[in-house]
């Protein structure tokens, strides 16, 4: 009569069985070799992909990846991004091409990858401690009123020297209720209304910043009607209104935004304006034709010839006829 076995020894002879039915399923598994693990690694590096099991593609996805295209829903950024108007005229004063700049710094090509350029002081108001000097840009940023009529009123003011740099900023209160904030242009909301300096207030420090100097803008008539200000015309250069500029529209009225980029390569109002942007995109235009824009406005208004020590010429009286 054959021995009975224990409890734990039968327990003993199941957990074996299960451990050799297993390895024998491991070994039926080919193993690659070390070369093959090599291969596998390098292409899981060059893909990037983390090693995952494979998964069955659809056909469509299959098809993508054997053309080797990206198989990622999402859009693919640009090959070059324009910089904006504030790098542009950083790489003007150092003398590096927008091209140049753009290709340097692709994707990542932000106001603040250029050390020395300050981020704007949004609302800030008129900037201490910056050169204003001879010419200055300015743009404004406008909202509907007056219902069906649509009338637009000032709701922003920017301002900046001849480098770009920012002299002035400020939000102001629209007078009357406002029926289309346009943010989707204007980059004005409700929400900016809570600083926003009174237009009386605007209105003088603007004056002020205006006063015996020569302002840059595009369609700046509509600004200063906007402002309620007045200007002398020899003391203003317009890019809407500079012949040389109207081959780029057909003879019409160019916008900013066609010129910038077709002149300058920058971007500009890809979506909510900033009206500091525009003020230095015009600035730029300006300084870039700056020769052509003094022969034309010598055209005009032709240099008042003053005599030595600079005295009013004396008119000569007219000689009484003897009779």
């Amino acid at each position: 009569m054959a021995p009975e076995l224990s409890s734990n020894w039968k327990k003993l002879q199941a957990t074996l069985k299960q451990e050799s039915k297993a390895g024998s399923e491991r070994k039926r598994k080919a193993v690659p070799t070390e070369r093959q693990q090599n291969t596998i690694a390098k292409r899981r590096r060059l893909e990037g992909n983390p090693i995952k099991a494979a998964v069955p593609q659809s056909g469509s996805l299959a098809k993508k990846k054997k053309m080797g295209i990206a198989a990622s829903t999402e859009s693919p950024e640009p090959a070059e991004n324009a910089p904006s108007a504030s790098l542009a005229l950083w790489a003007e004063d150092n003398d590096i091409s927008a091209k140049d700049l753009a290709e340097a710094y692709g994707g990542n090509l932000k106001d603040t990858t250029i050390q020395g350029t300050k981020a704007d002081v949004i609302n800030g108001g008129l900037i201490e401690g910056v050169e204003i000097g001879k010419y200055i840009g300015i743009d404004c940023e406008m909202v509907g009123v007056g219902g069906e009529e649509d009338r637009s009123v000032l709701a922003r003011v920017s301002i900046v020297n001849f480098h770009g740099t920012q002299v002035y900023d400020s939000f102001v209160k629209p007078k009357e209720f406002v029926t289309d904030w346009r943010t989707h242009v204007s980059g004005v909301s409700p929400k900016n209304m809570a600083t926003a300096r009174t237009f009386e207030q605007v209105q003088e420090d603007v004056a002020a910043i205006m006063k015996d100097r020569v302002i840059v803008g595009h369609a700046i008539k509509n600004d200063l009607e906007a402002m309620m200000l007045g200007h002398p015309k020899r003391d203003i250069r317009d890019t809407s209104r500079f012949p040389g500029f109207r081959k780029y529209s057909a003879g019409r009225t160019p916008s900013l935004k066609k010129l910038a980029k077709e002149i300058l390569g920058v971007d500009i109002q890809g979506g909510e304006h900033s009206s500091i942007e525009d003020a230095r995109a015009t600035m730029l235009l300006f300084r870039r034709h700056k020769s052509e824009f003094d022969i034309e406005h010598a055209k005009r208004w032709p240099p008042q010839i003053q005599p030595a020590g600079g005295s009013k010429p004396k008119l000569k009286k007219k000689k009484k006829s003897k009779r």
